[in-house]
């Protein structure tokens, strides 16, 4: 009977670890209207946002028809005013090829790019972080105990 609960338990934590795989979370925000997302970043957990639930932008519509985002972008914008603004979002596209996915608004004529950074981490278009890889470990330590 104990084994049976184990073997569930072990099941179930694989099934949400797998469910989970294809959905990234991203920061997403703007140095403009948000102080914390410029070039020195502050994290904080009401800038996430997990990617499954939202679409491609709208410039990337045509080329990414309901695709899911696969990784994160920060992109550093030039604008008239002069001054640098970061733009940390979800990514669509291939991301051996962003090109395509890095593209400029065409509706934002007065705006140059002066970079595109894309990754394949959760959070990874923010600072870098040991707590999803401490937080990994320990969930691997207590289920292995757990089934011993």
């Amino acid at each position: 009977m104990v084994s049976a609960i184990k073997c569930s338990l072990a099941v179930a934590i694989m099934i949400s670890l797998a469910c989970s795989a294809y959905a990234i979370k991203c920061y997403q925000c703007e140095s403009l209207t948000t102080p914390k997302c410029g070039l020195k970043f502050e994290e904080d957990e009401t800038l996430l946002l997990d990617c499954s639930k939202i679409g491609p932008p709208r410039t990337l519509q045509a080329f990414f028809p309901v695709q899911n985002a696969t990784g994160c972008m920060k992109k550093t914008l030039e604008s008239v005013v002069g001054q640098p603004q970061i733009v940390r979002s979800c990514y669509f596209g291939d991301v051996n090829n962003i090109q395509s996915g890095c593209q400029s608004d065409p509706s934002l004529p007065f705006v140059r790019q002066i970079g595109c950074d894309v990754c394949t981490k959760d959070e990874c278009n923010g600072s870098a972080s040991l707590a999803p890889i401490v937080g990994a470990i320990l969930l691997f330590f207590g289920v292995a105990r757990l089934l011993a």
